[in-house]
């Protein structure tokens, strides 16, 4: 036992002394919101260029209750300069584009199949959808006129529909509840997947350079090759754990200073008068911001908290049981890539299934059976918990999840232990089957 506490304190002193994981520990929560924020500030630069588009409308259809001008997008009238001279000037670059509609000469059908777009360089595709679906609405109007209806009327019948969310407890849910929960559990899953890959390439290699060099030979005199393998792995996980408790405290420590500064307490979200006499908001404003808080703290992050170090422990312990195996097989990280495939689709299907499943249906059979394997549900079930999972779901996976470790980890501690002294050999999935057999 003396051995393995050793194993696992070297283990954690490198990897939390390496520059690179102090650097990355503190910046890499700065960096996030820096890259989130750039990307914010280039979507607004690149939609803010205004787009200035001729219109030659030789049909007698009005246009203009649907074409008008808005901060992105002008249209300018140029019916009596005539097609080809406006073709002209939009090919020297005086405007970014023409639409040019027809004469109406049998009916609306031919003329919605007539309208042309000319423009020098290859159009914004959301813009050309805008366009054709005012277009749309005009020609369908004019289709409901023709046949009786006044288009009035139809507006008139078209409503917007916003539907309260209340709980059988009378309490408000906003609507970004399910915006919030699928964006937690996506945070939650991916950054699993993520440090699963990370730290368990990170296993891999410290195999790869003590097998390399030789002194793995000097290591395994001392200690059994399980101690080792499992102080490795505990190690690492350890180091990962610290960064995310690094993580949580400065997010905490942001939180408060948010909230210092801007006069809020986060502890009196329920008494909407004190957050509006700190801040000026209008009633629906402070409606809407006092639900939004107030999903924020109904959401299970307590729960969140400790389900994610416990599936973090378990699925970093799974995975990396099998990186440090392909470590001891090979003699090199370029020998890895033929047995890295096995081990990544999984994380990327599990990845696969909590956005596309997860998203649509977090209690569907997909999203639940996914969530109970235990390749996949590390990523999958962090990602169901914020909506609510029963008990005894969580509890299925969590047990399968030990119990598949345990076994991954014996099957890979045979290869372990025949593979860190074997040298000068590629590797093969056969090689692989002998020593398990060994």
């Amino acid at each position: 036992m003396e051995k393995l506490k050793l194993i696992i304190y070297r283990e954690f002193l490198t990897k939390v002394r390496n520059k690179s994981f102090i650097v990355l520990t503190f910046l890499s929560p700065f960096l996030i919101i820096a890259i989130g924020l750039l990307i914010a500030y280039l979507t607004k630069v690149n939609d803010s260029g205004l787009k200035e588009i001729v219109i030659i409308n030789n049909s007698k259809l009005d246009f203009s209750t649907e074409l008008y001008n808005t901060e992105t997008v002008h249209y300018i009238d140029l019916k009596k300069v005539g097609l080809v001279q406006s073709k002209a000037l939009v090919e020297k670059g005086t405007y970014d584009g023409l639409l040019y509609i027809p004469k109406m000469e049998h009916g609306l059908k031919e003329l919605s199949e007539s309208i042309y777009y000319y423009s020098l360089e290859a159009p914004n595709f959301l813009l050309i959808r805008n366009i054709e679906n005012k277009v749309a609405n005009i020609l369908k109007f004019r289709h409901l006129e023709l046949n009786g209806i006044q288009a009035e009327t139809i507006k008139e019948a078209t409503y917007t529909i916003s539907i309260q969310q209340v709980d059988f407890s009378g309490g408000i849910s906003s609507k970004l509840g399910s915006s919030l929960k699928i964006g937690l559990g996506m945070a939650a899953g991916y950054l699993i997947m993520m440090f699963i890959v990370i730290y368990g390439t990170s296993v891999m290699r410290s195999v790869i350079e003590e097998k390399v060099s030789r002194i793995i030979e000097v290591i395994i005199s001392s200690v059994k090759p399980f101690q080792l393998l499992m102080g490795k792995i505990i190690g690492n996980a350890s180091a990962g754990l610290l960064q995310f408790f690094i993580w949580g405290a400065l997010l905490l420590v942001f939180s408060f200073a948010v909230s210092y500064f801007f006069g809020i307490d986060l502890m009196t979200i329920n008494s909407p008068g004190l957050i509006q006499s700190d801040l000026d908001l209008s009633k629906e404003e402070l409606t809407e911001l006092t639900a939004v808080l107030k999903e924020i703290l109904d959401l299970p992050l307590v729960m969140m908290f400790f389900m994610f170090i416990f599936y973090f422990i378990g699925g970093f312990f799974l995975y990396s049981s099998i990186y440090a195996a392909i470590g001891a097989a090979v003699d090199s990280e370029t020998d890895t890539q033929q047995f890295m495939m096995p081990v990544i689709l999984p994380l990327i299907l599990g990845v696969y299934v909590g956005f596309v499943a997860v998203v649509s249906d977090p209690h569907g059979p997909v999203a639940t059976i996914f969530s109970i394997l235990p390749i996949t549900s590390p990523i999958v079930m962090m990602m169901r918990i914020p909506f609510g999972v029963p008990w005894y779901e969580i509890l299925i996976s969590m047990l399968l999840l030990v119990i598949t470790f345990l076994a991954v980890v014996l099957l890979a501690a045979k290869i372990y232990k025949v593979g860190i002294l074997m040298y000068g050999k590629k590797a093969s999935y056969k090689d692989l089957y002998k020593w398990l057999k060994y």
